[in-house]
C-alpha cells in the first residue's frame, strides 16, 4: 500500500514538473500540487497508524 502511494507521489511530481515546463499548463501545476499534498497527508497518516500496531 505504501509503495503504491509512493508511486502516486512520483506521478504527481511529474505532473507538476510538466505543468511548469509547458507554458500555459498552470492548471496542471495546481492539480499536481493538490494531489501530491493529499497523497502525502494520507500516506503520512497511514504510516502513523501502521507504526502503532
Amino acid at each position: 500500500m505504501l509503495a503504491f502511494l509512493g508511486l502516486l507521489l512520483i506521478i504527481w511530481l511529474a505532473m507538476i514538473v510538466l505543468g511548469v515546463a509547458v507554458k500555459g499548463l498552470f492548471w496542471l501545476v495546481i492539480v499536481g500540487a493538490v494531489l501530491f499534498l493529499a497523497t502525502g497527508a494520507f500516506s503520512w497518516t497511514k504510516r502513523q497508524t501502521l507504526g502503532r500496531r
